[in-house]
């Protein structure tokens, strides 16, 4: 269990071939978030050649797209920036695909407005991008200018992209759980517990999945041969949708009750206590105090985003996940005792939701504003006792036929 310091893309062109089980990561989505230069690749691109325009539209309401005000504007004013943006993460996903293990997985957060960038990287990587995974919240607040007549710019954010990729194969995917560990998802630890009701629906994908049986990584073990419909034990079979429960969400899935919703995993947003956990012994700060500091800076500097917020927060990162979202996330994509890597460390969810479901992990962070908030929330990590629900089948004979 391994925190390392300093730019991800040095760190992991340190690391050796082959040396992790899977890659669980929320990387800057290029918005500039906050104003942050972390978030802004492009501006440190060698191919920039910005002529001055993009500050000289302030007075056009109509232009604000071009302003750099610290909310993303900047981005997509030049084409040259989303170019900018997916070099920048290209060259993080070679050394991802590097370490990783054959058949390895990884799952990457991505921004609405820049996940075609973030997916393109991936693939262009070496990747094969298997599959995306939504993520639904009803927390998203409108970032939008207001105009005459009732008109915006702007949608209020309800969702984020996961890519789900997975690196090349050697062999068939049994043969590649066999001997590598990795290839296949754990679909049973992220199983959709299921009310007795709906284990009493037949619904359309287990009647028109045939006869085959699949039992990668502990998979639907139920002989289809027959015609036997019965649903899992465990529940239902995860998808790609994931929400946060809100009465916001719930109230776009169609019924008269939650039961549709239930189809998904959810979990609600990161909590104050959550975020806090294990950090009695830090500072509290405001969003504005933790947002606005510069190198060599004893305190705040000119205040921005969040920085009328009162009660401040231990856990000062702007873009926390839930720990349960991380904890569903890591265990789908990692075998037993397996580890995992996050390029992209944070404030330390990833880290401890794979201590928590009994992994091994290695991050990657370069704000030294974070280092003591990973340390201690690890520490509290390892003080828990929580049952872990990783379980493994391990593939019958004939299971070498399979190939995806």
């Amino acid at each position: 269990m391994t925190l390392l310091r300093g730019d991800c893309l040095v760190l992991l062109r340190e690391m050796p071939n082959n040396s992790v089980d899977s890659i669980v990561t929320d990387p800057p989505y290029g918005l500039e978030f906050m104003g942050k230069d972390w978030d802004a690749p492009w501006k440190s691109d060698r191919r920039q050649t910005f002529d001055g325009t993009l500050t000289d539209a302030r007075e056009n309401p109509y232009g604000r797209s071009k302003v750099r005000n610290g909310m993303g504007a900047s981005y997509g004013a030049d084409k040259r920036a989303g170019q900018a943006f997916q070099a920048w993460f290209e060259e993080i996903a070679v050394e991802c695909l590097r370490v990783l293990k054959p058949g390895g997985h990884l799952l990457a957060f991505g921004g609405s407005r820049t996940y075609h960038r973030l997916a393109c990287a991936v693939e262009d990587a070496g990747f094969e991008i298997r599959d995306q995974i939504q993520w639904i919240y009803g927390s998203g607040f409108p970032k939008s200018l207001n105009l005459p007549g009732g008109l915006g710019t702007a949608l209020k954010p309800a969702h984020e992209p996961i890519v789900l990729a997975r690196k090349h194969l050697i062999g068939t995917v049994a043969n590649n759980v066999l001997t590598y560990g990795t290839g296949a998802l754990n679909i049973d630890a992220s199983r959709i517990e299921s009310t007795d009701s709906q284990l009493a629906e037949k619904y359309a994908s287990v009647r028109n999945a045939g006869p085959r049986n699949n039992a990668v990584y502990g998979g639907d073990l139920r002989d289809r041969s027959e015609g036997n419909v019965e649903p899992h034990a465990l529940g239902r079979f995860p998808a790609n949708v994931i929400h946060d429960g809100s009465d916001e969400v719930l109230a776009g899935f169609p019924g008269e009750d939650d039961t549709s919703a239930a189809r998904f995993f959810y979990c609600a947003k990161a909590s104050k206590s959550e975020r806090n956990a294990g950090l009695e012994g830090l500072p509290v700060l405001t969003g504005g105090e933790a947002t606005d500091r510069v190198d060599g800076s004893d305190g705040p500097t000119t205040p921005r985003a969040g920085a009328g917020r009162t009660g401040g927060s231990r856990n000062h990162h702007p873009t926390v996940k839930p720990l349960a979202l991380m904890r569903y996330l890591v265990k789908m994509v990692t075998p037993p005792n397996g580890t995992v890597l996050d390029p992209f460390l944070g404030s330390g969810t990833t880290a401890v939701a794979a201590i928590l479901e009994g992994f091994e992990w290695v991050g990657c962070e370069m704000t030294e504003d974070y280092w003591p908030i990973i340390e201690a929330r690890v520490a509290w990590a390892h003080e828990q006792e929580i049952p872990r629900t990783f379980a493994l089948a391990y593939l019958p004979s004939n299971s070498s036929k399979e190939q995806s």
